[in-house]
């Protein structure tokens, strides 16, 4: 993943990560508020151990996601048909998709449905020599994203 200095005029947002249902795992990432949800699914991704081999969206409902009325999925960037409201990924920045205390699904590999819940919990300064995204905090084992057949 390509990480950048953030500009010293640019917000930092700081997002806590959690698997949808599980909140004993946590990480906590900053991002540049310019960097696009892209670069925050990448980040997510790498955080949590997993490869990054999957389509993937970010949406407003948490339940039946595939009715959301804010979505913003991988498919729009690569041509492929995805959720009808949908935006792309590659173009969208962070600080378009999320204020102080918003919270957004992400969803990443439509077939296993890795859910993650994704808040944007703090807005900082950049700190100097940082590139980012940073991983701030690991809490917890990363789920295993290819567990064995019994």
């Amino acid at each position: 993943m390509k990480r950048r200095m953030a500009k010293a005029s640019e917000r930092i947002l700081n997002f806590k990560v959690t698997p949808y249902g599980d909140t004993s795992v946590m990480r906590e990432l900053a991002l540049a508020e310019n960097q696009t949800l892209y670069m925050l699914a990448a980040a997510i991704v790498e955080a949590f151990d997993f490869d990054f081999d999957h389509c993937f969206g970010f949406f407003n409902k948490f339940e039946k996601w595939f009715h959301a009325d804010r979505a913003y999925e991988l498919f729009k960037d690569i041509g492929e048909e995805g959720s009808p409201n949908a935006r792309g990924v590659k173009k969208i920045t962070t600080a378009e998709a999320f204020s102080l205390d918003k919270k957004l699904l992400f969803l990443f590999d439509y077939g296993d449905e890795w859910k993650f819940i994704v808040e944007c919990i703090r807005e900082d300064v950049p700190v100097i020599n940082r590139k980012y995204p940073f991983l701030i905090t690991k809490i917890g084992d990363s789920p295993e994203q290819y567990p064995a057949c019994d």
